[in-house]
């Protein structure tokens, strides 16, 4: 009998409320962001910088793309996943994930990086940021399809 309650709520976690046209207007940008970040790695943007712009683009660009990309990643899932749906579970899940890479390497376990920099936990917070005011404030205004919020 508890194995059925235990399913009963991992059912009630995934959701299949979400109209089709709002997962695939999602997903599409989710891949996007990826494709625009692969892109951006691809043609090696930091190649045509030089000087203090290069040595900032080293330093800090990959710590505020990498977590923006990251948090468009869940939106392949939020819509099935209940629990992933609002903006700061997303933004908070992607911050500490960034976080505990960081802290790793403070420990010498080089996961996405080999140097620790106190600076790149504020450089975490702003690519987070950024994605969340990019959900929040464009793509919620421009995209109609694009909010999962239901209007009483």
């Amino acid at each position: 009998m508890k194995d059925d309650d235990n399913h009963g709520l991992f059912r009630r976690q995934i959701a299949t409320d979400v109209p089709a046209a709002k997962v695939a207007v999602r997903n599409v940008v989710g891949v996007g962001v990826m494709l625009a970040i692969a892109s951006f790695q691809i043609f090696r943007v930091g190649s045509y910088l030089d000087g203090s712009l290069l040595t900032l683009y080293h330093s800090f660009a990959e710590d505020i793309i990498m977590p923006f990309g990251m948090y468009f990643i869940l939106f392949l899932t939020d819509a099935r996943l209940k629990f992933l749906r609002p903006w700061y579970v997303k933004g908070l899940l992607i911050f500490g994930m960034s976080s505990l890479t960081e802290v790793m390497q403070a420990f010498g376990v080089h996961l996405l990086g080999v140097t620790f920099d106190p600076l790149d936990f504020v450089m975490f917070a702003v690519g987070v940021l950024l994605a969340i005011l990019a959900d929040r404030l464009l793509l919620a205004r421009f995209l109609p399809l694009w909010s999962l919020e239901t209007k009483p």
